[in-house]
């Protein structure tokens, strides 16, 4: 398990995460007024993979909460859960270094030509208009165009954010910027079917695991898929659950197993409020997880702050959950 923070430390965790999603919003929505825009993509990205450093965990469970809650500003969260989500999956896949860059890059600007239209949709409840569809089917060429526009040089990073829409080939040789997509296209996926819209409520992450891992196309994919859940976890930090004992627990922290995290209960199996949450360690002998819940099936709201000092206190303190 990762080696948790202090409470100064979090603080700073939960705004410095605040903080990166405004920042890649004035960028991602204006991105001709950015002076040096290369440089400023990579400050972001630098930035990005330090605060998952100091604590994967709590940035996990933020990284869920914003893609389960948002939905003001959608193009920005996505974009930042799925750049996050592309950083620890090639971390997982052992890719190299420049091909990391390169993937986490093109997750955090994929939308770039469309970050007005897809808040838009958002928060649309029609079907997109033949207008909106136009510019839905080009926006990964016109994506491209733009990011080269702006000063962007990495031919592989243009190439990925060109193809992130493609379904992998299922035969033949394939080339980086095609194996690198497929990593987008797959956390891309699994990251919009967690996320809310007003057309409809997100997904629960497992029901979303279940799918990437069973709509496959190819070995590629299923490397992808595999790779993405055994490092976040079937119900990864910042998702709720069901238990066996009919409570309702929102996920803290992973553990050296997939299926086994530790969650804090936060409703009884009436749907009342559990005060204080209780920490407990899923186990094969109990308590164990009935099933994944989408944010929309859990009418409370939490104390971040809270909710992450209790994964941290039990992290820090082994044997401080009971079982």
């Amino acid at each position: 398990m990762p080696q948790a923070v202090d409470d100064d430390s979090y603080e700073d965790l939960l705004s410095l995460w605040s903080d990166l999603e405004s920042g890649m919003g004035i960028l991602l929505g204006h991105p001709a007024s950015v002076q040096d825009f290369p440089r400023k993509i990579a400050q972001y990205d630098h930035w990005m993979q330090a605060l998952l450093q100091q604590d994967t965990d709590a940035s996990l469970y933020l990284l869920f909460q914003l893609a389960t809650t948002s939905t003001i500003g959608y193009s920005t969260s996505h974009a930042l859960v799925c750049a996050a989500l592309c950083h620890i999956t090639a971390v997982e896949m052992a890719l190299p270094a420049e091909h990391r860059t390169s993937l986490v890059r093109a997750a955090m600007t994929m939308n770039i030509a469309m970050t007005h239209l897809q808040d838009t949709l958002a928060l649309q409840k029609e079907r997109p208009t033949p207008a909106q569809q136009a510019a839905i089917s080009t926006h990964a060429a016109h994506g491209r165009a733009l990011l080269a526009e702006r000063g962007i040089t990495d031919t592989l990073w243009l190439d990925i954010v060109d193809r992130h829409h493609q379904e992998p080939s299922t035969s033949g040789p394939t080339t980086d910027a095609a194996r690198l997509a497929t990593v987008l296209h797959t956390v891309d996926r699994y990251a919009a079917m967690i996320s809310p819209r007003q057309s409809r409520a997100g997904g629960s992450a497992s029901d979303s695991a279940r799918a990437i891992t069973t709509a496959r196309a190819d070995a590629r994919r299923d490397d992808v898929s595999h790779a993405l859940v055994k490092v976040v976890g079937l119900n990864p930090p910042g998702t709720f659950v069901r238990l066996d004992t009919g409570q309702v627990a929102v996920v803290l922290r992973r553990s050296g197993t997939e299926d086994q995290p530790l969650v804090a209960s936060v409703l009884d199996a009436q749907g009342n409020p559990i005060h204080p949450p209780r920490l407990q360690l899923v186990r094969s002998q109990g308590p164990r997880i009935k099933a994944g819940l989408p944010r929309s099936a859990v009418l409370l709201d939490l104390d971040h702050r809270t909710m992450v000092r209790l994964g941290i206190f039990a992290a820090s303190r082994p044997g401080a959950a009971p079982a």
